[in-house]
């Protein structure tokens, strides 16, 4: 249930309000000094993991299984677009149990954004859901045709899922930002796809997983579980420098908990169930 919800035995699980202390750091870009990274640590150390068929709850009420995919996926640009393209190609029958009313025709226009711009491009809804997912009872298990087919090629998803469907829940923004002293840089922000990331409509989806502590059950922090994600969007560099100033900070116990993350385990002798404290030798 969100926040402001009522108890009821049907509700989905419960998820911790929007507003909690967050921890955030701030560095240049050791590969290009006109870019700097601001990420959000309570989030990248957060236990938060995706529990698709394992308790998630769907962002629509009654379909659960459809995860977060209800409502298709829009995509970011031509590449997007270009790139999912090449990716549906290689989908065979077995990996895609819609095929035979998707393929050559698995795109649609979304609503328009209010603003008076374009209609954007999405994937097509097919009977509630987005075209590319296997419902439950198929050969090939439920779930996304284009991730199982990236697993079964070894290949990772982003390269062949919709921008939006790979960086979930990591939210990335961009701006150019001239500073006092007329010096320009492009600042590139790493933080929680929450409910508000979706606009004003994201307060009315039925569950939503980052602020659930049913979904805070990893064994390793974020920051090391979406690697290939955060290296994508960052580039080397800026990811491994990253994941070393988290990994001090966390050595030297400066990082705000995600509550939904502590609230897991807030009975339990350990707070949280990812090590906070390396522990590795000093000197």
């Amino acid at each position: 249930m969100r926040p402001d919800a009522a108890g009821d035995p049907g509700d989905p699980p419960e998820e911790v309000g929007l507003d909690f202390p967050r921890e955030w750091l701030e560095f240049p870009d050791p590969a290009d000094p006109e870019h700097v990274v601001r990420a959000d640590l309570t989030w990248l150390t957060s236990a938060w993991t995706c529990i698709f068929g394992r308790g998630c709850a769907g962002v629509v009420a009654g379909r659960a299984d459809d995860g977060c995919c209800s409502h298709g996926a829009f995509f970011a640009d031509d590449d997007d677009l270009a790139r999912v393209t090449a990716a549906v190609a290689d989908l065979t029958d077995e990996d895609w149990q819609l095929a035979p009313v998707g393929r050559g025709d698995w795109t649609e226009k979304g609503e328009d954004d209010g603003d008076g711009g374009v209609r954007s491009t999405r994937t097509r809804v097919v009977d509630g859901a987005c075209v590319f997912l296997n419902r439950p009872g198929h050969p090939a298990g439920s779930g996304c045709a284009l991730h199982a087919m990236a697993l079964r090629t070894g290949v990772h998803p982003l390269t062949t899922k919709p921008d939006v469907c790979w960086q979930l829940p990591v939210r990335r923004e961009q701006e150019h930002v001239e500073r006092p002293d007329g010096t320009r840089v492009l600042v590139t922000t790493i933080g929680e796809f929450d409910r508000r990331g979706w606009g004003p409509g994201g307060h009315d989806l039925h569950w939503w997983c980052t602020g659930s502590p049913v979904a805070h059950v990893a064994h390793e922090p974020l920051v090391v579980t979406y690697a290939p994600e955060l290296t994508a969007l960052l580039g080397e560099p800026a990811y491994a420098e990253l994941r070393r100033l988290t990994e001090l900070r966390l050595d030297q116990g400066l990082v705000a908990p995600h509550p939904a993350s502590a609230d897991r385990f807030a009975h339990a002798t350990r707070p949280m169930p990812v090590e906070l404290h390396r522990h590795r030798p000093l000197g």
